[in-house]
């Protein structure tokens, strides 16, 4: 059964308390089903392939030591400036309702960009986003710094398909309680869950979870 609990739309708002828990000690990730119809998603699509092309390769630090396969996966970056379907998915109401639950309504977006696998890409190494991705140098943190509170939601919009092959974003169930950099991957591989859906879904979760882009195989 999927660790992953689905809403309608039309069930957000009714169970947002639910919502919040789930992100915050349940299993820490949460489906809106079909936040967005085909024609957005088309829209999005068309302009991420044309940007995506044009920019080139995107060296990101949560792609281990696959530096040989770079060209198989490409990042488009400030995507407010790449086309209004963009500032429409910024702005979902849902997600904005769940994120002002979730982390008090004077929160900041702090990036929006995509994340295009190519067949062949590798993925990514399990990480956890900011401001906890360089947790590893737990030197660098405050001392007792823990998951009682979030500081982090995450919102992927399914542009295509998310299946068990193509490269959809593994997380571990839970993982988000003990604030740690998941440096075991050994136990994110035996633990981990595919988001698996159709596009026009959104997941949100936890920035504390272990995550990560899977292997387009």
């Amino acid at each position: 059964m999927s660790a992953l609990v689905h809403y309608p739309a039309a069930e957000v708002a009714p169970n947002l308390d639910e919502i919040v828990a789930t992100l915050l000690t349940g299993a820490g990730a949460i489906v809106i089903e079909q936040g967005f119809e085909a024609d957005d998603i088309a829209r999005a699509q068309t302009l991420l392939i044309h940007h995506s092309d044009r920019e080139g390769d995107k060296v990101t630090h949560f792609q281990g030591g696959n530096t040989d396969k770079l060209d198989r996966q490409r990042r488009v970056w400030n995507l407010l400036n790449k086309g209004e379907v963009f500032e429409s998915m910024a702005q979902h109401p849902l997600v904005m309702k769940i994120a002002a639950a979730f982390l008090g309504d004077e929160f900041q977006m702090g990036s929006i960009a995509a994340n295009r696998l190519l067949p062949g890409a590798p993925g990514q190494e399990p990480h956890i986003d900011y401001p906890y991705w360089d947790l590893y140098q737990q030197s660098s943190f405050p001392i007792n710094i823990n998951s009682s509170f979030p500081m982090n939601l995450q919102a992927t919009v399914l542009i295509d398909e998310f299946t068990e092959t193509n490269g959809a974003t593994a997380f571990v169930p839970h993982s988000q309680a003990t604030l740690r950099y998941p440096d075991d991957q050994a136990a994110f591989d035996r633990d981990a869950v595919r988001t698996t859906g159709p596009s026009g879904d959104i997941i949100g979760f936890n920035g504390m979870c272990w995550h990560g882009a899977m292997p387009n195989e």
